[in-house]
């Protein structure tokens, strides 16, 4: 609450003294007949989205959406948000909400920008996977035809200060954790699993996150170097409780977040027709404890290559991670069947065995090596009245799949159409085994911009 209302705050002052500048401008215009560019702007889109045809939910979302997304510049200083109300239903559950997803004040300069307020940062340079990403959490569970939809924003501070026009040094600070929205509930995980909610790191300086990047963007190639260190948004599980009143165990999982230090880096060349991409990070946690749900030390990278082929967009991509210090689980024995005191200790060692298990399918740690694959297809066509477009995933080491078909149909300049579909496959306790009930399904959109 305290930082809303410094935000809210700010933000009035901001748009007190820009409006005051605009009526100055105003003036000035009328006064010596010449024309003032205009400090406001305002665009913004309203649409309708359906989801369903799932296993578990025959209508999985279906909400309308209205984005206000005003910009208000004078000076140098400016305010910018992108505001949505949105109205539906998520699974069976009614919601009516106006989210900020974007609520930002600051300064720009030729040299120097400065912003404070919420804000949606995206780093790196391959397309869907992006290591260095580690700012900006997102909600896996809001299905729109735009992935973009998913992201979400963190209350931050942002520098960036650009030593030529080429070169630009980003620098962000997030005092306040804001997780990913995973709805792990929602899964058919057993009658015996449910799922706590998150207990928050406590609002601390120490528990602040920082980042850092260093971008070049040249006519041959463009690159950045980065650095995060600070929660990570994607967090894992831990047991928080068995109750054995039954009988039968009865657990209890809770979303834990954890701390890690991240170096990343990506690269984008420009090699005739085709573009190589490539991005990777070095991730380190720290975990005396072997708990559960912090990650081991691993190294993630992407390799992608992009080319238009008679007018289609094909981009490739490897998906690695590497576990230097992996660890196989070992699945626990039974060694005394009639021993009661055997088989609670039993019991308890396959709760932690298959949790730990959950873990690494969720940190894609399944192994030493990991490795997946994806293929992007896209054609315009009808004068780009048309775009075709299917995506396709697979898991090479945990033998899951996906596949992403859309089309959109331009109407008009400002209104579109889309109607597409999700399709993910994976065997029994694997993710896209769980998730399969409830993110298979088609959808259908219908959008006006203005």
């Amino acid at each position: 609450m305290r930082r809303f209302t410094f935000l809210v705050t700010v933000c009035l002052s901001f748009l007190s003294l820009s409006a005051q500048s605009l009526f100055q401008d105003a003036g000035k215009e009328a006064a010596t007949g010449e024309p003032q560019q205009s400090a406001l702007k305002l665009n913004g889109f309203a649409r309708g989205v359906m989801f369903g045809g799932g296993e578990k939910y025959e209508l999985a979302t279906t909400f309308a959406e209205v984005a206000l997304q005003p910009q208000l510049r004078s000076h140098g200083a400016f305010l910018q948000a992108d505001i949505r109300l949105r109205k539906g239903v998520f699974f069976n559950e009614d919601v009516q909400l106006i989210d900020f997803k974007e609520l930002y004040a600051g300064y720009s300069s030729l040299k120097f920008d400065l912003l404070l307020g919420n804000q949606v940062v995206s780093w790196g340079r391959t397309d869907g996977f992006n290591p260095t990403d580690n700012i900006t959490p997102k909600d896996y569970f809001l299905f729109t035809p735009d992935p973009d939809d998913q992201q979400l924003s963190n209350f931050l501070l942002r520098a960036k200060y650009r030593f030529t026009s080429a070169v630009e040094l980003d620098v962000i600070g997030v005092p306040f954790y804001q997780p990913s929205v995973y709805k792990y509930d929602l899964f058919d995980m057993g009658a015996n699993v449910s799922f706590a909610e998150q207990r928050l790191p406590e609002k601390k300086l120490k528990n602040s996150a920082v980042a850092a990047r260093l971008n070049v963007d040249l006519p041959a190639a463009g690159w950045s170097v980065s650095y995060f260190r600070g929660y990570d948004p994607y967090h894992g599980f831990e047991v928080a409780a068995i109750d054995w009143s039954t009988g039968s165990p009865v657990i209890t999982n809770r979303p834990a977040s954890y701390l890690k230090t991240s170096w990343g880096a990506d690269l984008a060349v420009p090699l005739g027709a085709v573009i190589v991409r490539a991005e990777g990070a070095y991730n380190i946690t720290e975990n005396p404890d072997e708990k559960m749900y912090i990650p081991m030390n691993d190294f993630s990278y992407v390799g992608a290559l992009e080319a238009n082929v008679g007018g289609l967009t094909v981009i490739a991509q490897y998906v690695g991670k590497y576990v230097p210090d992996f660890t196989a689980l070992v699945l626990p024995e039974l060694t005394e069947p009639l021993n009661p005191l055997a088989q609670m200790q039993y019991a308890n060692a396959m709760i932690d065995y298959e949790n730990r298990q959950f873990n690494r399918r969720i940190f894609h740690q399944q192994e030493r090596m990991n490795h997946a694959v994806a293929l992007s297809l896209t054609k315009s066509v009808g004068y780009d009245a048309w775009e075709l477009m299917c995506t396709g995933y697979y898991d090479i080491t945990s033998e899951e799949w996906m596949i992403q078909p859309k089309v959109t149909y331009k109407i008009s300049d400002a209104l579109t159409a889309s109607l597409g579909g999700n399709y993910m496959h994976g065997s029994n306790k694997t993710l896209f085994g769980y998730a399969s009930t409830i993110m298979n399904g088609a959808f259908i959109s219908l959008k006006a911009s203005f």
